[in-house]
């Protein structure tokens, strides 16, 4: 008999969400399953996860502790969060069906729009303003500075129901935010743009499971949850992130998609300040899309993205 799954959460809405998901998919295939919510890391046993050098899995170590401690049996995250190369004796059972992998612009002002060039559902080039925009990726800050090189940024911290909150008190004319996780939670505004010039995150919109690697009644539980087309171009967005050896501190885009039989990847990198962008596009039949994240992420290299990567090491130029 199959016991009580136990999956492992933080406790801010989005999380919840996702976890709650999880859980309703299980019972459709007939697992009971229970959330735990995870604190802090303080509230658990000191097992720290060993992630390969240099990546520190910030938005995930606190559940995958908690997991290594045996205080839960699967952790759910935002697979964009996930470093990777996952901790040791942790491995991935699932990756669930992707929302939207677009990015939003949340604004304040109902001329902002018009202002920065969207008009009539359509974007060009405009860029007479000096606006400040709120967020705390570089990734998306780089590619903001790319289009419009004169705005000014703040940084912009918090679960997703305090960063809306901060955006309404502020000054800023906008803040950058996941569609994804706005519109799991309900949470969009109708005061937002999709920023489709914006290349997201790799895996941005997809969650992933995770399980203990001794755990193999648990894997194959969870594995009827994988969603394939999902999994593919997320782990080919993921592998353009790790041969680049890309982390927070670096812009690092990727976005894979199937159209038929093919598999297609745009990335790109760029530096902090927007001013250097390197691009890559390949297209591949799906049954060779086992290395197409290796093979861009070298011809990003050959065509000058080691440099600007070198830069942001050394100088953060």
């Amino acid at each position: 008999m199959n016991k009580v799954i136990r999956i492992g959460t933080r406790d801010s809405q989005l999380a919840v969400w996702q976890a709650t998901w999880v859980k309703q998919l299980l019972e459709e295939k007939g697992i009971a399953s229970e959330l735990v919510y995870i604190k802090s890391e303080g509230d658990i046993d000191l097992v720290t996860p060993l992630y390969e050098i240099g990546v520190q899995g910030i938005f995930t170590k606190t559940l995958d502790a908690a997991l290594l401690s045996n205080k839960i049996d699967i952790a759910v995250h935002s697979m964009k969060d996930v470093p990777t190369q996952l901790a040791k004796g942790i491995r991935e059972a699932a990756v669930l069906k992707r929302a939207s992998h677009k990015d939003l612009l949340v604004y304040k002002d109902e001329a902002t729009p018009e202002a920065i060039g969207f008009v009539n559902g359509e974007w060009s080039m405009v860029n007479n303003d000096s606006f400040t925009i709120a967020t705390s990726s570089v990734r998306r800050k780089a590619q903001w500075l790319n289009r419009f090189p004169n705005h000014q940024f703040d940084n912009l911290r918090g679960n997703v129901n305090t960063r809306l909150r901060k955006l309404e008190e502020s000054n800023w004319q906008g803040a950058i935010f996941a569609a994804a996780g706005l519109e799991r939670i309900n949470l969009r505004p109708s005061t937002s743009i999709e920023l489709d010039w914006m290349l997201p995150a790799p895996a941005q919109g997809a969650v992933m499971v995770v399980c203990r690697n001794e755990d193999q009644n648990i894997f194959e539980q969870c594995r009827q949850l994988n969603h394939y087309p999902t999994a593919v171009c997320a782990t080919a967005e993921r592998q353009f992130l790790r041969v680049l050896m890309g982390g927070c501190a670096t812009p690092i885009s990727a976005l894979a998609e199937i159209a038929g039989d093919e598999i297609i990847l745009r990335g790109n990198v760029l530096s902090l300040n927007g001013k250097q962008k390197i691009e890559v596009y390949k297209k591949v039949s799906i049954t060779n899309a086992e290395h197409i994240g290796t093979e861009a992420a070298k011809e990003v290299v050959e065509k000058g993205g080691a440099e600007i990567i070198k830069a942001i090491r050394t100088n953060g130029n």
